[in-house]
Formats: C-alpha cells, structure tokens, sequence
C-alpha cells in the first residue's frame, strides 16, 4: 500500500515536530537549570547532534523511498534538510556567542583557520547554506543539470560532520562514533551512484 499525498502531509507535520520540540526542550533546559556545569558545551553538542540527526534523517529517504516503494517519501527530503540547515546555524551561532562572544569577529575567523575540527565545521556549514539556498522549485529549474551536482555536495557533509564531531569530542564517547558509522552505512547504500561516478 502507498502513502497518499495526505499521509505524506502528516508525516511533515511529524517532521516539524519532531525537529522544533527539542529547541523547546533546549530552551526550558537552559531555563531550569538542567544543563551540566559547562551549558555552553552542553548547548554545542545538542544543536550539534540534532544537525547530525536530521542530516542522517534526509540521507535514509530516498534508500527507504526506493526500497519501500514510496516515491511520495522523497517530498519529505527537502524539510529535512532545512531543519538540518537550521541547526546547524544554532550550532555555529552556540559556539561564536557562548564560546568566543558575539562581537568576537576576527577570533571567530582566526579559530576557524587555525583549528581543523573547526574548518571542517564551517565547510560544512557553507555547503548546508548553498544546499538550503537553492532548495526551492525556482533555483531547481534555473540551475537545471548543475542543481543535481550541487546538491551531490550533501554526501561530502555527510563525511566531514562526523570527522568534525569526533574531532571536536575532547573525552571518549560512543556517540560520535555512531554517527560515523550511520553515515558510512547510508553513504554505502549508494554505492552504485558512487561507482557510476568512479567510472
């Protein structure tokens, strides 16, 4: 049986709740005191890993899409990934303010140069800007073949967030290493893509 464009409507509907309830959850953790004694890292590692979350979330559509046989899925990629965008913008606004401090311009640009994690942070960031940037049926239709090709960029996110996360943990902690190993899975879904392009 597929899913029907009502049904596809609901499953957005859980989307956004399922990517806007935890900055409430955020919000009332900071507000009670919830947090651990350093809440500006506690605050980067959640805006952080919902980033990682909702990243993986976008990836598993069109593998579940196809081998589910529910094309209708592939409409529920584009929310996805502008709640991904939208977290991550929270990550990188959490670490320049808490971290550095708002008026910090030119630090924030010298950590960003001069610590890898971090370039690899913001390199992942710019891509999920220009992917959110053109997400809409305008920029598809004026960028014609080039849209796919740039929006191929979010497999190169996919690699370099987790390296990021894993770079970025200071103690040892199963979770990034569980991120690394969703994306690699989801990555090695697409094999066949990547052999076409390895050809």
């Amino acid at each position: 049986m597929r899913l029907t464009p009502k049904q596809i409507i609901w499953l957005k509907v859980l989307i956004y709740l399922a990517a806007f309830l935890p900055f409430i959850w955020l919000l009332l953790a900071i507000n009670q005191g919830w947090l651990s004694a350093d809440p500006a890292k506690d605050i980067q590692h959640f805006t952080g890993r919902m980033t990682l979350k909702l990243l993986l979330a976008g990836l598993i559509v069109t593998p579940l899409a196809r081998y589910t046989r529910q094309p209708l899925l592939i409409r529920c990629r584009r929310l996805l990934g502008l709640w991904c965008f939208a977290w991550g913008t929270l990550h990188l606004i959490s670490y320049s303010t808490l971290e550095l401090g708002l008026s910090n311009v030119g630090l924030l640009g010298k950590e960003l140069v001069t610590r890898p994690y971090l370039t690899l942070g913001i390199i992942c960031w710019l891509l999920l800007f220009a992917l959110a940037a053109t997400s809409t049926l305008w920029a598809q239709r004026k960028l014609a073949a080039k849209w796919q090709k740039l929006h191929n960029f979010v497999y190169l996110v996919a690699i370099l967030a987790p390296i990021h996360y894993l770079w970025s943990v200071k103690t040892f902690s199963p979770q990034p290493f569980i991120y690394a190993s969703l994306a690699l899975l989801l990555l090695a879904l697409r094999y066949k893509k990547f052999r076409a392009w390895w050809r």
